[in-house]
């Protein structure tokens, strides 16, 4: 049975940490870092920053990608020994592309309630400034690191009608937006660096635009770039690959040749000809 977060039962909270000016903490999520029993962290350096900052005494237990399967059960023991019990990542949201999902439902099967907390994570305020609709957005979080796959994951959202957000290293930001520049074609796109710290700036304007600017900056780049436009379809690809697509995606075939003919404000069986006539030669 699921547990109300106002029952006797312990809890688990997902607190959100600055993820750059310590301001940024709110009052309840340092109360409620002080209440609680434990503190799970995704790097209890980092985190011990934090409390050092604020003046926080508390038990911090690493909890990350590469622990979290085994860890999950020492949070399970906490709780069933009546123990509030925290976890924070290093910046911002835990789960936001960031541990804590494995854990959260794991202990919420076992009937523990589970509170979020609302505070800092780089995406919104990267959208919110960015210039570009922010309604409807999809969060894809980062790319792959190894190159191929990366491609393969930009191909997949080539068509997505939704602004698109993204997190990206220093190192990789430059062939990022290269590799959109090819895919996506010469969108516009928001990029927002080091956001909340000393450095902060947002630069915008086309991709081919901002490339020279990346040879130079460094920092934490939060991507925002437009999404696909129906206006562009005969600029950006072919009907039979944007069929294709759809297909390869999981979508039966009259039903992606519907799509891309109410896409394209085409005829459904003259992009029905097309794509057969193509498919067989």
């Amino acid at each position: 049975m699921w547990k109300r977060s106002y029952d006797n039962g312990a809890i688990l909270y997902l607190i959100p940490t600055p993820i750059g000016n310590m301001e940024d903490i709110t009052f309840r999520s340092l109360r409620i870092l002080k209440e609680v029993d434990v503190v799970f962290s995704e790097d209890t350096r980092v985190t011990q920053n934090l409390f050092n900052y604020f003046e926080i005494q508390k038990k911090l237990v690493a909890l990350h990608d590469h622990n979290e399967n085994i860890v999950k059960d020492e949070v399970l023991a906490y709780l069933e020994q009546g123990c509030n019990v925290a976890i924070v990542t290093d910046r911002g949201t835990p789960i936001v592309s960031d541990p804590g999902y494995k854990t959260v439902s794991y202990v919420s099967k076992k009937g523990y309630s589970v509170v979020a907390l609302p505070g800092a994570c780089a995406f919104v305020p990267a959208l919110i400034v960015s210039g570009i609709n922010p309604q409807p957005f999809t969060f894809y979080g980062f790319l792959d690191s190894k190159i191929e796959k990366r491609k393969k994951e930009l191909m997949q959202l080539k068509f997505v009608t939704n602004t698109l957000i993204f997190y990206e290293a220093p190192h990789r930001i430059l062939q990022t937006m290269k590799l959109m520049l090819e895919i996506f074609g010469d969108r516009e796109v928001s990029l927002s660096r080091e956001i909340t710290k000393k450095f902060e700036s947002v630069y915008r304007g086309k991709i081919s635009n901002l490339l020279p600017t990346l040879e130079s900056i460094k920092g934490e780049f939060v991507i925002v770039v437009s999404g696909f436009e129906k206006n562009l379809a005969d600029m950006e690809c072919g009907i039979v690959e944007q069929v294709q697509f759809y297909i390869d995606n999981g979508m039966k075939k009259m039903e992606a040749i519907k799509i891309v003919a109410r896409e394209r404000e085409m005829k459904k069986n003259d992009v029905y000809a097309l794509y057969h006539q193509e498919v067989e030669k």
